[in-house]
């Protein structure tokens, strides 16, 4: 294992800002990994840092296969980390939103730019990703429907599902877009978690990882198989909007059955807590996404359903 730092930026107050990476192996650039870019994906970080873990022993057991080199970014977005922002501290700007990067732009340009200069030429690309609304998911990948992917990939981390997603001009920013126009096969993994660790979905993505490098030959690693992975289109996934402003109380969770009109979840008026209105199920299926936020405004979205199929 060789700890490097990649990109290093004088700043007027404090330390340098410091990218750093963690090489393991030789060889053909087969593997980069991206953690924490926002400054509130302490779960994504955590992953990262357990992959460091999890690589420092097999590559000391000869687990990593001669030719290849994989690379570990554990946190882009450190100085945002430390004061608790999710984005960048200065100009609240977001770092995926600026690839690929500009080395003669904006602070977040730059170091979009340095990460990416650092990440791009790999063969597979694997970021930790947090979605724009707070809570959590069904861990899963999201794959950018860009035309230029390989969704079959999706399948080798034997996680529960792989969301196809249909590219909006936003996302044309982001690092996983990007990767893949630089003919990268990218792939985004979310886990059940953004600000909080939870050791459950984390241990789930280190093995989904290491199951995925060992199928492509890139590892020797041998762990039980996974899930049969659903392939499902982000499209499809049925939207719960909350029907009034207050506060809200989730009754379902990310993985649970709901048929179509149960009461997933409460509002609450926030001087009375009387119950001012139900969020009701909009079809048959499984929670896919469920908001974490206390106080809500009418028509936010509360949970993202998968539909039944004969739903």
């Amino acid at each position: 294992m060789k700890q490097e730092i990649l990109y290093e930026l004088e700043t007027p107050y404090r330390q340098p800002f410091r990218l750093e990476g963690f090489r393991f192996g030789e060889g053909e650039h087969s593997c980069a990994i991206v953690g924490g870019i926002r400054g509130n994906e302490i779960q994504q970080m955590y992953v990262c840092a357990r992959l460091v873990k999890a690589l420092t022993a097999m590559e000391k057991q000869g687990m990593i296969l001669q030719g290849h080199e994989i690379l570990v970014i554990p946190c882009v977005n450190r100085y945002s980390m430390n004061v608790g922002k999710r984005f960048w501290t200065m100009d609240n700007t977001d770092i995926n939103r600026m690839f690929p990067g500009y080395s003669q732009g904006e602070t977040t340009q730059r170091i979009a730019g340095a990460l990416f200069d650092a990440v791009k030429g790999y063969r597979y690309g694997i970021h930790f990703a947090s979605f724009y609304l707070p809570g959590d998911f069904v861990p899963h990948v999201r794959i950018m429907d860009t035309g230029y992917q390989t969704s079959s990939l999706g399948n080798l981390f034997g996680l529960p599902y792989v969301v196809m997603r249909t590219p909006k001009p936003i996302d044309t920013t982001t690092l996983n877009y990007n990767w893949q126009i630089w003919e990268s096969n990218a792939f985004s993994i979310y886990t059940r978690e953004t600000a909080n660790i939870d050791e459950e979905s984390a241990t789930q993505a280190v093995s989904a990882v290491l199951r995925y490098l060992s199928r492509v030959g890139v590892v020797k690693y041998t762990c039980h198989s996974g899930y049969l992975s659903t392939v499902i289109n982000e499209n499809d996934l049925a939207t719960v909007l909350t029907p009034a402003g207050g506060i809200f109380r989730a009754l379902r969770v990310p993985g649970q059955e709901v048929e179509y009109g149960d009461t997933i979840g409460e509002i609450l008026d926030p001087f009375t807590a009387e119950v001012v209105a139900p969020v009701t199920a909009t079809t048959s299926g499984l929670v896919f996404f469920a908001i974490d936020k206390p106080l809500v405004l009418e028509h936010e979205v509360a949970f993202k359903l998968i539909r039944r199929l004969h739903a």
